[in-house]
């Protein structure tokens, strides 16, 4: 796949494990506990295990794929991420702000991008965890169109946040690039006929970020200021 650059006009943020580093988090936190002689990669079994507890559509969308279940798991995950609640260490709870984190350079990187490209979040998280994570860093001044779980009648992996960023934007979808590090995101965009970057820092690994059709990979995504702004 290649990403053709002449062809985008806007761009589309997820948040979880693209613009905030809160997993990695609850990775370090996890992978200390886990005792080394059973598991060989501690950080990559932590990682699988926070992704099933905080958002298990990801990975059921990797194995319904699997399967040839995938259809039917679209509108299981659409279900889980409007009913979901954050769950870690055995206790249900809302993330709160002291718990998030940034991936490091994606302010510098929002800052290049902006007045270049109109730029919107596209989100599976609620409006008060979206905009929590966003003011907590002053973020929103970058953004266009703020898109959460509940704006849309369907969340990612359906096309509709997408589709509704782009109106907001006032650009076609198929000029958006749709940025994310999981299948749900790279499935949403393709789904929208969006081009689509896949990032690293987050849940997904390249060789299904790849399986799924992403236009192009980065290992974190304020690399892709390199790439736009060449």
């Amino acid at each position: 796949m290649t990403l053709d650059i002449e062809r985008i006009r806007a761009l589309c943020f997820d948040v979880d494990g693209t613009l905030s580093d809160t997993d990695d988090l609850y990775t370090q936190r996890i992978s200390s506990l886990l005792p080394r002689f059973i598991f060989r990669a501690p950080e990559r079994t932590a990682r699988r295990m926070v992704m099933w507890i905080e958002a298990p559509g990801n990975a059921l969308l990797g194995l319904a794929d699997s399967l040839g279940l995938d259809d039917e798991m679209v509108a299981v995950i659409n279900w889980m991420n409007r009913h979901r609640t954050s769950t870690l260490a055995g206790g249900a709870r809302e993330k709160q702000a002291k718990d998030f984190l940034l991936v490091p350079g994606v302010d510098e990187m929002l800052r290049r991008l902006k007045g270049r490209y109109p730029m919107a979040v596209v989100s599976v998280r609620d409006e008060r965890g979206t905009m929590a994570f966003l003011e907590e860093f002053d973020l929103v001044q970058y953004f266009d169109a703020i898109v959460t779980g509940f704006s849309a009648r369907r969340t990612k992996p359906y096309p509709d946040p997408i589709l509704l960023a782009a109106q907001k934007m006032d650009v076609p979808p198929e000029d958006c690039l749709m940025i994310g590090d999981t299948t749900v995101d790279i499935r949403a965009g393709k789904a929208a006929r969006a081009q689509t970057v896949g990032v690293l820092c987050g849940f997904g690994e390249e060789m299904e970020l790849r399986r799924m059709g992403a236009d192009l990979i980065l290992e974190a995504t304020p690399n892709l200021a390199g790439v736009l702004l060449k």
